[in-house]
């Protein structure tokens, strides 16, 4: 029997996901190791993954018939539990791939969400977590969950709960309505205590999730933020006064974005944000030691310019530099270079090249800590003496 530490069984998952017409199996196995991540942290033990190469997904079903028939068969072979896909399924192929398979189906977006209900511990967090669960429930109220006479919770059924499922639609409009009005009087309440925090600089870290940005916390602030190896452990916003050479300024940390993070917990999570809109500087945490650490910085700018953060002061930093690994070329090899061969050096010289503030790390070894004190130092003071430019004195 598959069990966690406090005997709970763990439920058994397999992970289906498609290659596009311009899509690498490479690209493809990097998201999957993504989701069977997420998988983990919800709660789930990954089996085995199933990919097919379709230009677009199949409408009624998501993949193909004859993937189909490969799966349902593995299925039955193996009792599992749950089938999780990468991409968000419309309400009919939840339909029709329940049907078919007989167990849980969950998409990427449901998965997330879940993840959000479990880690969600205060009152703010909980009432955006479950607004955006409402609305992601309200199209696929019709024919959803038809197998829970046999399913008794779990992944994906964390949150509103399975008696709330069987509710209308005029319950679920009206449970959204007073959610939005519980998170508009939280919103007041939280705008109020940024101001009453008074015109010191306020520094956000931002970065995608599991990159060490709680590590990077404690250490800056001498606090005790939890942090753990799992996706999203850090959901509610975290502020700490720091002081760095006399020069005091605010510190925050904020949820971790993820590729496809869900639209509606993007909407609902907009006035924890409001910490990094409001920010003076950003701190973009990065873990330079992640195959795709690229793809990962463009997820993370392209998020934050939804929702109307640009042009701040960035501080780059690359955290994990002790984990960072690279396949160096053989001198014989005239192939074109891959990001694979390039060593830490070269994205030095990549990004120095580039004109980006930026900085290599290891928050967990302590490596180049100090360095990296200095140049926030610097950068913060540049941004104090803009707002308050006869101040210099007390710095120096």
């Amino acid at each position: 029997m598959l069990q966690k530490e406090n005997s709970i069984e763990l439920e058994k998952a397999i992970l289906i996901g498609i290659i596009k017409s311009g899509d690498s199996e490479d690209l493809i196995q990097e998201y999957l190791d993504e989701l069977e991540f997420l998988a983990d942290t919800a709660g789930a033990v990954v089996l085995k993954m199933f990919t097919q190469k379709l230009d677009k997904p199949n409408p009624a079903t998501y993949i193909g018939s004859g993937k189909m028939m490969e799966i349902a068969g593995y299925i039955e072979d193996n009792k599992i539990d749950i089938a999780i896909f990468d991409d968000e399924l419309s309400p009919s192929q939840i339909r029709n791939l329940e049907k078919e398979f007989k167990v849980k189906i969950l998409d990427r977006t449901n998965l997330i969400l879940d993840i959000f209900a479990k880690r969600a511990q205060t009152a703010h967090s909980k009432v955006q977590v479950e607004l955006a669960q409402y609305k992601y429930l309200l199209p696929r109220l019709t024919g959803m969950w038809t197998h829970l006479e046999r399913q008794k919770g779990g992944i994906g059924l964390r949150g509103p709960g399975e008696s709330e499922i069987e509710t209308d639609r005029r319950i679920i409009r009206d449970k959204i309505a007073k959610l939005k009005e519980q998170l508009l009087k939280i919103d007041k309440q939280k705008v109020t205590q940024r101001k009453n925090r008074g015109n010191i600089i306020r520094v956000s870290l931002v970065g995608y999730t599991n990159v060490g940005k709680s590590t990077v916390m404690n250490l800056i602030s001498k606090s005790e933020v939890f942090a753990e190896n799992k996706l999203f452990a850090t959901l509610d916003t975290t502020v700490r006064k720091v002081v760095i050479d006399n020069l005091p300024f605010l510190l925050s940390d904020t949820v971790g974005f993820i590729r496809k993070l869900p639209h509606d917990l993007v909407e609902s999570f907009k006035s924890t944000l409001d910490e990094v809109r409001e920010s003076d500087i950003l701190v973009h945490i990065v873990d330079v030691s992640h195959p795709q650490f690229e793809d990962h910085i463009n997820v993370v700018n392209n998020t934050i310019q939804e929702i109307g953060v640009v042009d701040k002061p960035t501080i780059l930093v690359f955290n994990k530099i002790d984990a960072f690994t690279y396949t160096p070329k053989e001198p014989d090899d005239l192939t074109p270079s891959t990001k694979e061969n390039r060593s830490l050096d070269d994205f030095k010289q990549m990004y120095f090249a580039q004109n980006v503030t930026s900085i290599f790390i290891s928050a967990r070894q302590k490596i180049n800590i100090d360095e990296f004190k200095q140049l926030l130092h610097s950068i913060v003071k540049e941004e104090h003496l803009k707002r308050y430019p006869y101040t210099d004195s007390v710095f120096s």
